[in-house]
């Protein structure tokens, strides 16, 4: 198969119906998901899986470049393919679907980046929010914000005074946003999320709570990827797309609330790599491959106008 081969698992702490728009009631509440986490459903032909705690992760990105040569953008590039297509699943039935991708300026928002990207050629009506000036990218986020910029893609930098009520007016403006992508802060975060970054975060609550779904790339702004704790504040989500292996957070039942339905992306770190720095996850707690998001996850052919079942 040209291009990089996808290894996908789905870890799957909930199960939910998709919701077909933005006002759908069928979602998992915050107050449901106060209640203990189901049992994670287990098959004993899943394969291994790993558990990467944040410096297992930093070492990974740092000697696939360093070690084995994989570009960098390449792994980002990757994990966005990804990402985009789980957010076309979840929004499949969901007429002229808005998008809006909040993005910081690390790593975390260069996939989101990406991602915007993505999803404009697949025909969604995408628009990103920063939490940075231009300036602030610097790298491969940098080379995916130019990309973004010159294919005009909507771009709104977040007023560092009133993040929460700027995101707020951004739906509203819109009619309304039917999936968010959360790209504002990744696996490094060790200390509590203040000022307008942790707004922001206040303001995707608010796009939720207002009916748009969440979708979280590599993990929830906010949460301590080794604890599954929120520092200070954090992003719960519908589904949650992370790269490489389960974050031990995951596995607590405070990360287990956040985290939605987890799928794991292969984006192409070595499997050497993975093996040496990674955990295996034991058999009993759960993991299980999913082979319809194996199917939906490699990379398709370019898409074709498709006709979408308006709601009911």
């Amino acid at each position: 198969m040209p291009g990089f081969v996808v290894a996908t698992i789905a870890v799957c702490f909930t199960v939910k119906r998709r919701p077909t728009h933005k006002h759908a009631k069928s979602r998992t509440s915050a107050m449901e998901r106060e209640g203990a986490p189901p049992p994670i459903a287990a098959r004993p032909d899943s394969g291994p899986l790993f558990i990467m705690d944040r410096d297992a992760i930093r070492e990974i990105d740092r000697l696939a470049v360093a070690e084995f040569g994989v570009p960098s953008i390449l792994l980002m590039e990757n994990a966005a393919r990804h990402v985009s297509d789980v957010a076309l699943e979840w929004v499949e039935e969901i007429d002229r679907p808005r998008v809006l991708v909040v993005c910081g300026h690390g790593h975390n928002g260069g996939d989101g980046l990406a991602v915007a990207r993505h999803l404009s050629n697949a025909g969604l009506d995408v628009s990103l929010a920063l939490t940075e000036p231009e300036e602030r990218f610097v790298g491969d986020a940098a080379v995916h914000y130019r990309v973004a910029r010159r294919m005009g893609l909507p771009m709104h930098t977040l007023d560092r005074r009133d993040a929460r009520g700027d995101l707020k007016r951004m739906g509203e403006l819109r009619g309304g946003m039917h999936l968010v992508v959360d790209a504002v802060l990744g696996t490094g975060l060790d200390r509590p999320v203040v000022g307008h970054l942790g707004a922001t975060i206040d303001g995707i609550t608010a796009l939720r709570e207002a009916g748009a779904i969440v979708l979280a790339v590599d993990l929830p702004s906010g949460m301590d990827a080794d604890t599954g704790e929120a520092l200070g504040r954090a992003v719960m989500a519908e589904v949650t797309v992370t790269f490489v292996g389960l974050k031990p957070g995951f596995l607590t039942p405070s990360g287990r609330l956040h985290v939605g339905e987890v799928v794991v992306a292969d984006i192409g770190a070595p499997r050497g790599l993975i093996e040496r720095l990674g955990k295996k996850l034991s058999p009993a707690l759960g993991a299980r491959r999913l082979s319809d998001h194996r199917s939906r996850l490699r990379p398709p052919p370019p898409p074709k106008p498709r006709r979408r079942r308006r709601p009911g």
